[in-house]
């Protein structure tokens, strides 16, 4: 018994396994795929043109070519952030995007994302508190 107590005090001391650069190779890439799955859904949904009427009630002149900005830019700073290069430029992006959609469509309804609520603030909150970590850590950036 006392045996298995040290096993199990080890492992939790070793908890998370993982070096501070693995995480944050970890955390870059599951940020990028986590904006690039939004973009690819958005395109095999063929939700783009919802989108487009959406921001054009909004105010945007033209909803589509807005989108479509939207997605590509998803999807380049994603495919940046996988591959390491220009991380800081690459979580800019990604934080505007996330910021406008807290701007445009999330703060109207409220806080909580589930449970508590449906669509809020709360999931582009945390992104953007990861992208600011994945920007930090760039040991790349000086």
């Amino acid at each position: 018994m006392r045996d298995l107590a040290k096993r199990a005090r080890a492992t939790v001391n070793e908890f998370p396994f993982l070096s501070l650069v693995q995480a944050h190779l970890l955390a870059r890439i599951a940020i990028a795929l986590f904006f690039a799955l939004h973009a690819i859904v958005r395109i095999m949904n063929g939700s783009i043109p919802r989108f487009a009427a959406f921001m054009e009630s909004v105010g945007f002149p033209d909803g589509t070519v807005t989108v479509w900005a939207i997605t590509v830019a998803e999807l380049v700073a994603s495919a940046m952030l996988i591959a390491g290069v220009r991380v800081r430029a690459a979580t800019g992006v990604l934080m505007a995007i996330a910021i406008g959609g807290i701007v445009l469509i999330h703060r109207h309804i409220g806080w909580f994302v589930g449970e508590h609520g449906t669509g809020g603030s709360e999931y582009s909150v945390a992104l953007i508190v990861l992208l600011v970590v994945v920007a930090a850590a760039d040991p790349k950036a000086t």
